[in-house]
C-alpha cells in the first residue's frame, strides 16, 4: 500500500517565483498542493514553474495579480497558462487568482491528455508490421 501511495505522489520539480509580492510560505505551499493535484490528473508532467506577479502597483489602480504556469511535457513544447485577476483585497484576491489559474491549467492539461491518448488510437492500424509469410523467410 505504501508503494502505491508513493507512485501516486508527484516528484517533479516545482519552481515558485514571487515578483512584486512578499514571499509567503503559506502561498508557496498552496501552489505546491495545486501542482500536486495537477500531477494526479496529468502524469506526463516533468516540471512546473509558477510565477506570481503584481505588476501594477499604483495607488489609484486596484492591485492586479498575474499568475503564469509553465508545465513541462516530454517531447512537446511546454504548456503555458497565463491568468490575470484584478482586486482590492490583496490576500483574498491572490488566492482566488491562484484557484482560477490552476483551474485553467487543469482544463488545458486535460485537453492535452486527450490529444495524447487519442493519437495512438488513430495510428494503431498504420503502425502494424506486415504479416510475414513462410515464403518470405
Amino acid at each position: 500500500m505504501i508503494q502505491t501511495e508513493r507512485a501516486c505522489r508527484m516528484d517533479t520539480p516545482v519552481e515558485v517565483h514571487f515578483h512584486g509580492i512578499d514571499k509567503s510560505e503559506a502561498i508557496e505551499q498552496r501552489v505546491r498542493d495545486k501542482v500536486a493535484k495537477l500531477g494526479r490528473h496529468f502524469s506526463r508532467m516533468t516540471s512546473c514553474r509558477v510565477v506570481l506577479d503584481a505588476p501594477h502597483r499604483s495607488p489609484q489602480k486596484p492591485k492586479v495579480f498575474l499568475i503564469k504556469i509553465e508545465i513541462g511535457v516530454p517531447s512537446r513544447r511546454p504548456i503555458i497558462v497565463s491568468h490575470e485577476r484584478e482586486g482590492s483585497h490583496a490576500s483574498e484576491e491572490l488566492l482566488l487568482a491562484l484557484r482560477d489559474a490552476f483551474e485553467a491549467a487543469l482544463r488545458k492539461v486535460d485537453g492535452m491528455a486527450t490529444k495524447i491518448s487519442a493519437r495512438p488510437r488513430l495510428e494503431r492500424g498504420r503502425r502494424r508490421p506486415s504479416a510475414i509469410t513462410s515464403g518470405d523467410v
